[in-house]
């Protein structure tokens, strides 16, 4: 056999192949850290849909709730409570009390509601049996949002000034203009929604 000839059949040197090895290994290098990206991504995306889903729904719930307030205030085991009450500084206590109508599709009975943040940063919803709470009636708890460090209300009254409290003086309607609402989330977002009361 000629040179020629064993020219032709020589195979690939060690150099050679070590130099291919390394550009696939870095051509996996680079995928594996692009699927990686991509996955890593492809979760923050999840978990802020799933955080601003909740957050949506915690406001379509608020909303529905005090477009219903009802302004008749209720009977207590102490006396009578009015038909709105806002306390700004409320710790133990909920922020906000009111009393709601039924929905128009039946789904809702009147009754006493309240809105509270709790101390595990969450909003709860108090909800009583009936409007007039006879004695030892206590509320049912249900938390409604979670991730909230602060829970804030202020209301709109007949001379178009927001206050932070309702009633603020023995004037004041049965139930606010308006209400504007702030929640801030532990992940840092600041939210303000204005809700108008038709009662």
């Amino acid at each position: 056999m000629n040179i020629a000839a064993r020219s032709s059949l020589r195979g690939f040197t060690l150099i050679e192949l070590l130099t291919a090895l390394l550009i696939l290994s870095l051509l996996a290098l680079m995928s594996y850290r692009g699927l990686s990206a991509v996955l890593d991504a492809r979760v923050h995306i999840e978990q802020q849909t799933e955080k601003w889903r909740h957050v949506t729904a915690f406001f379509a719930r608020f909303e529905h709730d005090v477009k219903l307030a009802a302004p008749r205030p209720v009977r207590t085991a102490t006396g009578t409570a009015p038909a709105w009450l806002g306390q700004a500084d409320a710790v133990y206590e909920p922020r906000l009390t009111f009393s709601r109508f039924a929905s128009s599709e039946g789904m809702d009975t009147p009754r006493r509601i309240a809105y509270r943040l709790n101390e595990k940063q969450q909003i709860e919803l108090w909800l009583w049996p009936v409007l007039d709470m006879p004695p030892a009636s206590l509320p049912v708890r249900y938390p409604v949002l979670s991730g909230v460090t602060r829970f804030e209300m202020q209301y709109l009254d007949m001379n178009l000034n927001w206050i932070n409290t309702w009633p603020s003086s023995p004037n004041d309607t049965p139930v606010p203009r308006a209400i504007r609402l702030r929640i801030v989330l532990t992940t840092g977002e600041d939210i303000v929604r204005i809700f108008t009361l038709t009662s």
